[in-house]
């Protein structure tokens, strides 16, 4: 699962109106404007007037680091896969080429939030070049494209067109893009040999790396590895949120008539998996 590196604003957020907030982005200090962007995410404020600034913040040329980032647009990008509008999509799009990766890593992540297929195409230019293209680049802390955040996007987009492009990453020297393709290929598939890698993948050493797997899973609502999330060794948080996914697939998947009573009739799976979760609290 994708988790940027970058320091985001905290959590608790003063005082702001959404007035305020869709003022800010136009703002001569480009640390509201940055704030604001986040903040308009973070509440899910789908007002057009939100919608229509954010777009326009995604190609914003004022707040530009030393290095040639844009910091704005990351955040812009980030918010707008949160809001769920389409109008978003092309630019965003636009976005897959700009020469800050954490621009591009956003957009993709956005695009497969947004679930338009028209992205897929872009979204495979990306992975020009397979696993050979896939290095880091020399002097910073990433790959030469967001490949988490594509194979992730193209899983969600149902892109079947992409198997062959994706399976190679199975491969991968670095693991979290090999999760990441590993998960794409399930939702892909739906093939049980990729949902049994990623849980044998939460016997892993490293626990940053279980939670990321944990997160995989719960993504793509991978029942068969309810018993071993609960097992991980994780933070029960973790495996609550990874426990939450699998049950949201069930309950989703169940008959449009169900979902609809008062007192919807809940699946064994259902309530095994919620009874999981009831014993991590």
């Amino acid at each position: 699962m994708l988790e940027s590196t970058e320091q985001q604003p905290e959590a608790v957020a003063p005082l702001l109106t959404v007035e305020q907030a869709i003022a800010n982005l136009k703002h001569e200090d480009l640390s509201l404007r940055y704030y604001a962007a986040w903040w308009l995410g973070r509440f899910r404020v789908t007002e057009p007037a939100a919608i229509k600034a954010l777009i326009a913040a995604l190609a914003d040329e004022d707040h530009r680091t030393e290095l040639g980032d844009y910091p704005l647009r990351r955040n812009a990008a980030r918010a707008l896969g949160k809001l769920g509008d389409r109008q978003a999509v092309p630019g965003l799009l636009r976005c897959l080429d700009c020469s800050d990766f954490y621009v591009r890593e956003a957009a993709a992540q956005s695009l497969g939030m947004l679930g338009d297929p028209v992205a897929i195409p872009a979204l495979l230019t990306l992975l020009d070049g397979g696993v050979a293209a896939a290095v880091q680049v020399p002097g910073r802390p990433h790959l030469t494209q967001p490949y988490e955040a594509v194979l992730e996007a193209l899983g969600f987009l149902q892109a079947t067109s992409a198997v062959d492009l994706i399976q190679p990453f199975l491969e991968h020297s670095v693991p979290r893009v090999q999760y990441a393709a590993m998960r794409a290929m399930y939702q892909l598939t739906q093939d049980e040999f990729y949902g049994q890698r990623l849980v044998q993948a939460l016997a892993g050493n490293d626990l940053r790396l279980r939670r990321v797997v944990l997160a995989d899973l719960g993504a793509i609502g991978y029942l068969p590895a309810a018993e071993a999330i609960t097992r991980a060794a994780t933070e029960s948080s973790f495996k609550i949120f990874a426990l939450k996914g699998l049950l949201e697939h069930q309950l989703n998947a169940a008959p449009a008539a169900a979902q609809q009573e008062a007192q919807p009739h809940l699946s064994d799976a259902a309530i095994r998996v919620m009874n999981l979760m009831d014993s991590l609290l």
